[in-house]
């Protein structure tokens, strides 16, 4: 579970161990948060890897961690990622090139190449062993609707998603179901100060319910498209945005 330490992460690691599995809860670093989220789990045999996706070796020394603390890894969720915030905001015109640049190669060698390099090493993990599994992207609204001020972001996240999709029919042969969620707006710990602010009621009413979404709801999405008797989900992209976002 990558980016398990708070938000979306925290609350689908604390999902999969309440089902009774051992959850290996990814951070760029042990800090007090990761910790805090390890020690949330129920259940034992949990473990916490640490590591920053952006580097390759890195990437592949996570997966290999989880799977060495665990025994073997019989599901992956990719959920690190870098999120749209004020300093990272990169509108064209108000950013000079070398920031431009800079956000650019960040947030895609976090978000999308992270990402594929964890699943590589998953993925050659099962078929090593000859096992079925599920790999479930993070993805978001944005890769539909657009980021006018964080274009980065939601490129990385539709390529994220096309990514699942190219996986999903390579990695059937091998009995290893791939499906992505793309969540909305999300009240996790992060956007409190948004949902606190006047502008807080705008996002609650983007959904026709009035209301932004929780991670456990995201959870929910995401244990059960993970589990084998939904492998016949393989290649599908779950929206998670309460109908405030439509798409063909």
């Amino acid at each position: 579970m990558t980016g398990a330490s708070r938000g979306i992460g925290r609350a689908v690691a604390l999902a999969f161990a309440h089902a009774g599995e051992r959850v290996a809860v990814h951070s760029t670093r042990p800090h007090e948060e990761a910790k805090s989220t390890l020690a949330a789990l129920p259940g034992t045999g949990h473990a916490l890897v640490t590591g920053d996706l952006a580097d390759p070796a890195a990437a592949a020394r996570i997966a290999t961690d989880a799977i060495i603390a665990l025994g073997r890894v019989d599901v992956l969720v990719n959920n690190a990622g870098v999120a749209p915030t004020a300093e990272n905001r990169h509108a064209p015109a108000e950013v000079d090139y070398a920031d431009w640049v800079a956000t650019w190669q960040h947030m895609i060698q976090v978000n999308l190449l992270g990402a594929a390099n964890v699943t590589w090493a998953v993925a050659r993990h099962l078929i090593d062993r000859g096992a079925p599994g599920s790999i479930v992207n993070i993805g978001s609204r944005g890769a539909y609707r657009g980021e006018p001020t964080h274009p980065a972001y939601a490129a990385s996240k539709a390529a994220l998603h096309a990514l699942g999709q190219s996986l999903a029919i390579a990695l059937a042969p091998h009995h290893i179901a791939v499906t992505s969620v793309a969540p909305g707006f999300i009240a996790t710990e992060r956007q409190q100060p948004k949902l606190a602010a006047p502008s807080g009621e705008a996002l609650r009413q983007e959904s026709p319910f009035g209301r932004v979404g929780t991670p456990e709801e995201v959870a929910h999405t995401v244990l059960h498209l993970s589990a084998p008797a939904s492998a016949w989900t393989s290649g599908t992209i779950i929206d998670l945005n309460g109908a405030s976002h439509l798409r063909p």
